[in-house]
């Protein structure tokens, strides 16, 4: 299995991914544990796989100084416009993550790879390059699609053929992911050279609701139930993706 990017899909991806409260409680999760997690000096930043730049862009306003890299044209094209829209600066690289080591000179206070993982043919490899681009006593924020909800959500709906067959990848020309990965096997992944500080759950419970009752929710009633329950011990594991912030060993 390759990589996948997204050269064709960037419209696809806007309007699906973060064109309603799916989206809107993703930023809200990735946002409130990085706040939490960060200090207030500004910070040299690395998005891997930027997409179309929202969480760069976030810490742009914030001081912060931000690197995007996508190896989507139209990604990269469409994150400029966003940066352009509010005047704010980035250093913008068109590549793989598979280049960055050979153009990247400095490693950074924090290195951001959101939702990537699921999308490698070889997730695992990622991670010794993820350690390189990290500065010593910098931070990784780490978010990824969970094999655990994907397995729960199917369970709930019946699909009990699927899941003896173990048909987790999505369909070519899907938004789905096509490699959802285990949380324990990453984290045993992670163990040699990452300490995880803090875990989190994203969409730990909306994903689940029947559809008149997402449909008839209020937004900011949704940000305050996910943001209240995103560490529950109970809840957490459920969340669509979860977002592990770690440092360095």
């Amino acid at each position: 299995m390759t990589d996948r990017h997204f050269d064709e899909l960037a419209t696809r991806f806007a309007e699906k991914i973060y064109g309603g409260a799916k989206g809107a409680i993703r930023l809200a999760v990735l946002q409130a544990d990085l706040a939490e997690a960060l200090p207030e000096r500004p910070l040299r930043v690395l998005d891997i796989g930027a997409g179309l730049g929202h969480m760069s862009l976030w810490l742009a306003e914030r001081g912060h100084q931000v690197t995007l890299t996508e190896p989507a044209a139209p990604m990269l094209a469409g994150a400029r416009e966003r940066f352009a829209a509010a005047g704010q600066q980035a250093t913008f690289i068109q590549a793989p993550w598979q280049d960055l080591l050979g153009q990247l000179e400095q490693p950074y206070d924090l290195v951001i790879c959101h939702a990537v993982l699921e999308w490698l043919g070889e997730p695992h490899s990622i991670l010794p390059v993820l350690h390189q681009l990290c500065a010593p006593g910098g931070w990784l924020s780490l978010a990824f699609y969970n094999k655990d909800a994907l397995i729960y959500r199917n369970l709930l709906k019946g699909h009990f053929r699927k899941l003896r067959k173990a048909e987790f990848a999505g369909e070519k020309q899907s938004l789905t992911p096509q490699m959802p990965l285990d949380p324990r096997e990453l984290a045993a992944q992670l163990e040699a050279n990452w300490q995880v500080e803090s875990q989190s759950g994203v969409r730990v419970f909306h994903d689940y609701m029947p559809q008149p009752f997402q449909a008839k929710a209020e937004l900011l009633d949704l940000l305050e139930m996910e943001l209240a329950y995103r560490r529950h011990p109970s809840f957490a594991g459920l969340g669509r993706y979860l977002h592990w912030i770690c440092r360095p060993r």
